[in-house]
């Protein structure tokens, strides 16, 4: 497919990453396959590729740079610019915490803090296990059920510390001081 994709593939293969690369690029393919290059599609495609792995893998920068006729360094700039793209692997689970007026009044922060202590990241944070993410919410828009912590797309109303702790649980996360 790639000419400087599979060199890099190449230069990988002493590190058992090539299978990886190799499919990668399959699926970059199918989705590039759709555009015919216009410059104008450079953020669908960046949202395509975040929505086939879950971020944007700045290996392939370089395809998407070649395809689209656009420098890897004006790619990076749009891909920075907006907050919906990321650069890193999603943890398995995505846990955000409302702190809206209506929680932030209902103890929201201190739901937070919790999870943060639990977890041991701070918001913004993964997991070393990559198993959690941790997320600061402004509104989820269900004020009447706060405080409210979200796990995946599983909405948690009258949030409590230890409530937050047992939904944790059930999502795998193992409790480090029993």
């Amino acid at each position: 497919m790639c000419f400087l994709m599979l060199n890099y593939a190449v230069l990988c293969s002493a590190r058992g990453e090539v299978n990886f690369l190799e499919e990668m690029l399959k699926r970059l393919e199918k989705i590039l396959n759709a555009y015919h290059g216009d410059k104008g599609t450079l953020i669908p495609i960046l949202q395509e590729i975040q929505g086939e792995f879950g971020y944007l893998p700045e290996e392939l920068f370089s395809e998407v740079a070649r395809f689209s006729g656009i420098s890897q360094n004006e790619i990076y700039g749009v891909a920075t610019f907006y907050t919906q793209f990321r650069f890193t692997p999603p943890a398995e689970h995505t846990v955000k915490v409302c702190l809206g007026t209506a929680c932030h009044v209902r103890g929201g922060a201190d739901i937070l803090d919790a999870v943060e202590r639990e977890l041991s990241i701070q918001q913004g944070g993964i997991t070393s296990d990559r198993k959690f993410g941790l997320e600061r919410v402004a509104c989820f828009g269900c004020c009447a059920l706060a405080p409210v912590m979200v796990v995946d797309d599983n909405v948690y109303a009258k949030m409590t510390g230890t409530k937050a702790k047992q939904i944790l649980m059930e999502y795998g996360w193992k409790d480090k001081k029993a």
